[in-house]
């Protein structure tokens, strides 16, 4: 890659680490705090701690990560801490700009899912350009090195007890809408970090991998890839078909290759993200 190439790729991520801070910040200022609901994390903390203690939010969000930041960089990386510390900066700044404004509604079930949304597109652009808002992500990824648990699992349990924490501050109804904020805003993650379409894997064995690929291209335009496999029982040599297509994509793929082996061995997984390759749709005429 040319230098030209990286410092604009590093323009670009920090363009995006910048709108989605100001996402987030606009998520939880114009729909969820004014409501009396809660993010999950270090930014649930805050939240709590200023209703509390009438310090500004942008405050508590800022100094509350630093120890995990310092953590982080030496556990993590240089990279993702600075982009970190940028997110964070802009958050915690766009929270105490927004905060004067008043809420733009005051229906709790529209707070919830519009605020939820916001707050999850702008958490999931930080994700996707290499950052993070939340400290709790970090001792997360750090302790999934060293136990069995997933990211989601180690970030579920913190969220648990700091968004049931709400109910003690806030009301009980007012916990639970931020359980559902969270739900909604973890969705809305997702769909940013894998995209609309979620792109899913296939492996295909058959006997009629030749007609099975050409249908794939002709029909979905899809790109095909054959691997060589060779099964264990009849140690016969067979292709494999591999190609990805979009969850939307799945049902036709399956009746392309019910229509041309019915006994076809199939499993289809999660891509988390497609690059480079001829993975792009073809225009079928």
């Amino acid at each position: 890659m040319t230098k030209k190439k990286r410092v604009l790729r590093l323009i670009q991520k920090y363009i995006f680490l910048l709108l989605g801070s100001t996402l987030a910040a606009a998520g939880l200022e114009f729909f969820l705090i004014p409501n009396k609901i809660i993010d999950g994390g270090i930014v649930g903390i805050s939240i709590i701690s200023s209703y509390l203690s009438g310090i500004p939010l942008g405050l508590f969000t800022f100094f509350l990560n630093i120890p995990f930041l310092i953590f982080g960089y030496k556990q993590i990386g240089k990279s993702f801490v600075i982009s970190s510390i940028f997110s964070i900066t802009c958050f915690s700044f766009f929270l105490s700009i927004f905060h004067p404004i008043p809420s733009l509604t005051d229906d709790i079930l529209l707070a919830t899912v519009f605020g939820g949304i916001i707050l999850g597109v702008g958490v999931g652009l930080i994700i996707r350009f290499g950052g993070s808002l939340d400290g709790t992500e970090i001792i997360a990824i750090v302790l999934n090195r060293r136990t069995i648990l997933s990211v989601g699992q180690i970030v579920m349990f913190f969220n648990i007890f700091i968004l049931s924490s709400a109910g003690l501050v806030f009301g009980w109804d007012r916990a639970m809408y931020s359980i559902l904020a969270y739900f909604i805003a973890y969705k809305a993650i997702d769909i940013i970090i894998e995209g609309i379409d979620e792109a899913k894997a296939a492996m295909i064995i058959s006997d009629y991998t030749d007609e099975i690929a050409e249908s794939i291209m002709a029909r979905l335009g899809r790109g095909v890839t054959f691997l060589e496999g060779k099964g264990a029982y009849e140690e016969q040599q067979k292709n494999i078909i591999y190609s990805v297509v979009t969850r939307l994509e799945i049902a036709k793929l399956m009746a392309i290759i019910n229509d041309k082996d019915e006994n076809a061995f199939v499993t289809i997984h999660d891509v988390s993200d497609v690059m480079g390759g001829k993975n792009k749709k073809r225009a079928i005429h």
